[in-house]
């Protein structure tokens, strides 16, 4: 049985953030408390005023940097069997933990938990869209446990795109593969986790109630990445690792449509 004891939010903090203490204060607002750290590879004055504000330790990569990189450093520094990557511009509600703690406890052998997710955007937040519509019924299958096992029903949930809200994740440290996170893309480092994972004997653990906010705005990385029209050729590399190279680049044609959800117009 997992309790808040065993959880770390790792926030991970990029350059400057006026976001970054928003995050934290969702964090310190979690109806069951556990431990907060930062992690970094961009110190500065802003982060380091911050975390001597709020107590939480900083802990500066100073290794190989990228997203998959300082993820995975940010993940090797919580120390405690399960951790959430806190991405510096989202907000958690305060029944986050709460929920994906009673998911995890009802599982056998969680890989990792997740929440489904709205968006915040230009202050506002959006629980319905196109595009959540979409990725809500893309996991509708996972609501039921024994599906949750299933390697042929992640990876085909995973064939058709990736409807797994990454900051939304909590991942069980004792039953995944470390480095959980493989360098290689900029936009998809997510997609290709959840795929090696897919692959693991154990649970892909969904808890379907909206319990965090994901930030949708024009400085973000996925928004830059998106910019430099490189989303779309990292799209069909992940879509030909389920699909003949032909049929991926359909889906893709028609997947590509879904990057104008993450501009703001």
């Amino acid at each position: 049985m997992y309790t808040a004891s065993d959880h770390t939010f790792v926030i991970c903090a990029y350059k400057e953030s006026g976001y970054l203490e928003e995050c934290v204060r969702s964090l310190q607002k979690q109806t069951v408390p556990s431990k907060m750290i930062v992690s970094t590879s961009t110190p500065n004055g802003g982060i380091e005023a911050l975390c001597e504000k709020y107590g939480l330790p900083l802990f500066i990569n100073t290794g190989a940097r990228g997203i998959a990189e300082d993820w995975n450093f940010g993940y090797a520094q919580a120390g405690s069997p399960l951790v959430t990557i806190a991405h510096q511009d989202d907000i958690y509600e305060p029944g986050y933990l709460e929920g994906i703690l009673r998911g995890i406890n009802g599982a056998k052998r969680p890989l990792i938990a997740f929440s489904g997710y709205g968006e915040l955007r230009g202050g506002k937040t959006v629980w319905k869209n196109r595009l959540l519509k979409i990725k809500r019924l893309m996991l509708w299958p996972l609501r039921f446990g024994p599906l949750q096992k299933s390697r042929f029903i992640r990876r085909r949930i995973l064939s058709m795109g990736c409807p797994i809200c990454c900051p939304a994740v909590t991942y069980v440290a004792d039953n995944l593969p470390v480095p959980v996170f493989t360098p290689h893309f900029k936009s998809n480092v997510d997609w290709q986790a959840w795929e090696r994972l897919s692959r693991e004997k154990g649970a892909f653990v969904y808890v379907p109630k909206a319990l965090m906010k994901h930030r949708i705005h024009g400085e973000s990385a996925t928004s830059e990445i998106i910019g430099a029209s490189l989303r779309g050729r990292e799209d069909y590399e992940m879509l030909c690792k389920f699909w003949p190279r032909w049929i991926a680049g359909i889906i893709e044609h028609f997947y590509k449509q879904s990057e104008n959800s993450n501009k703001i117009a």
